[in-house]
This record gives C-alpha cells, structure tokens and sequence, in this order.
C-alpha cells in the first residue's frame, strides 16, 4: 500500500491505494495561497493520520509515499525547482522532508508526468506506448510515457508542451500556454466581452454561437494542434491523451476540431499513427500516479 499526494496551485489531494488503479481513501483541500509552501505543509500533516484513519488503514501497512508536484523537480537532488503559483517551494527539498513526516521513503515527480504514468498505466493510454499526455488548465503540461516509465531527459523535466514557442509576438515567439491555456482562453473572452470571464464562459458561449468566443476557441486549438504536430514529429507517440479542466469542453467544441487540423497539418508519413483522446482517470489522476511513481521507485 502506498500513498499519493497531489500538491497543486489551488488544490491538494491525498490517497491510499496498492497501484492497482482504485483508491482505498481519498482526502481533498484546497490551497491557502497566502499562506504559501507552510500552509500546505501544515494540511498534509494533519491530512496523513486523518485518511488513514478514514481509510481503515494502518500507518505499517504503508510502504512509501508518492508526490505529483505542480512545478518542475529536480531528480538527482529530489527538491523542487520552482512554484509558478505558491510562493516558499523554490529549491525545498520535498521528498526529504515528507519522508520526515511519514517516516517513510518518498519519490518526487512533476504531476503532469506522473498523471500522464497513471493515464498510460491505467487510463485512455492502457496497454499502449508510447504516450504523451497533455494536461490544459489554468497553465498547460506535458508527460511522455514510455513502456510504462517517465521520460525525464537529463533528470529535470521533458515533454514540457505549454513552453514550447510557437507564433510570434514583440519580443517574439510566445509559448503555447499564451494562447490555448485555460488562461488565456479566459482572458480572450474578458476582452472581447469587457468583464472578468472565465473558459467555462467561452465554452458555453461557444457552444451557444457566439462569434467571439468561437474566435477564441479556434486561436487557442490552432496553435494546440500546430504544438501537437511538433510532438507527433519528434516522438511520434501511439497515443495523445489530454486532460484537465479544458479537455472537459468535450468532443464538439475541442476534440472534433482539434484531430482535423492535426490531420491536416501533421508530417504526412506519421499520419494516422497517433490518436487523440480525452483523459480518463478524472480528478484523482496524479494521486493515481504518485502511488503509482511511488511503487516503480520505492516498491520493496
């Protein structure tokens, strides 16, 4: 038995489960931005003996914990590069100091790899290799999972779709998240609108016909799919799952267009050789593949 902890921008989530893609207890927060990397650290030690005890589990029945971080690690040091959106992670050295709390060994990963390991393992990428998933939320993530294992390049992160450069801007070419994130999405339909609007507003917009927001969705899965064409000629991975907040716009609005422009752009002798498909695993995704990273590193 192992646990996973999901630490995020605005979410912290943690499980119990033998990697064998159900959960035997789940404990869910949200994050108290102001009071940065403490504040977290703080809801994690109590949240450990509080799921346990909902779970029915004692702690010995443990064998190590699992952590999907929401910014890049370092593997070789097991710290945390950077939080874009907490401040008080940079340079800590997470594993270390969850593995004082539990007193057990901890493996730390990016959560969009270790999300992307649970889709391969468990979810839309099951019994396929090799996978790149795709995480679009607020920002945008990648992880590329190969026979069942994470490619970590030099051991500081891959697969990091949403920084790719893609069309030009004043200072020149702008990462993927500027125009297809949840963020941007959100701040296309505010100025086009006048008033603060969220992605949810541009979908059901959209949805309902509006030119502006169509506008919006079309900028945003143009560029998507140009990135995706860079990946399909780099990797050419079996299968491309995406999830996260903006893949819940569904088929219609986001699928549907999506695979036509990548058909229509892809490198012509890798046609047709990579699907693209929806996320399955739902919100516990990355608990799913912390317990999962946990037993490929730790399993004893």
């Amino acid at each position: 038995m192992y646990l996973g902890i999901e630490i995020g921008g605005t979410k912290l989530q943690l499980g119990v489960g033998a990697d064998d893609g159900r959960l035997r207890g789940l404990w869910r927060g949200a994050v108290d931005v102001a009071a940065g990397s403490e504040g977290i650290r703080r809801q994690i030690v109590a949240a450990v003996p509080e799921l346990l005890a909902r779970a029915g589990i004692e702690r010995g029945a443990l064998r190590g914990v699992g952590i999907g971080f929401g910014g890049p690690v370092d593997d070789a040091s097991h710290t945390v590069i950077k939080s874009h959106q907490i401040e008080g992670w940079d340079n800590f050295p997470l594993a270390d100091w969850i593995a004082e709390v539990v007193d057990l060994p901890a493996a730390l990963g990016n959560d969009a790899d270790v999300a992307g390991l649970a889709e391969a393992l468990y979810g839309a990428g099951k019994g396929l290799s090799p996978i790149f998933y795709i995480t679009i939320g607020s920002g945008i993530g990648g992880g590329f999972i190969l026979d069942g294992q994470i490619y970590r390049g030099c051991g500081r992160g891959a697969a990091e779709i949403g920084h790719l450069r893609l069309r030009g801007g004043p200072d020149g070419p702008l990462p993927l998240e500027h125009f297809s994130s949840g963020w941007a999405i959100a701040r296309g339909v505010s100025e086009r609108h006048g008033k603060a609007l969220t992605a949810v507003d541009a979908a059901t917009f959209a949805q309902n016909g509006d030119p502006d927001s169509r506008e919006i969705l079309a900028l945003a899965w143009s560029c998507l799919a140009e990135a995706i064409c860079h990946v399909i000629a780099l990797l050419c991975p079996r299968r491309i799952v995406i999830g996260g907040g903006v893949a819940l716009m569904g088929e219609e609005l986001l699928f549907q267009p999506l695979r036509r422009l990548v058909d229509e752009r892809v490198f012509k002798p890798f046609a047709g050789l990579t699907d693209i498909v929806p996320a399955a695993l739902g919100e516990e995704v990355v608990v799913h593949g912390a317990i999962a990273l946990a037993r490929q590193r730790l399993g004893r």
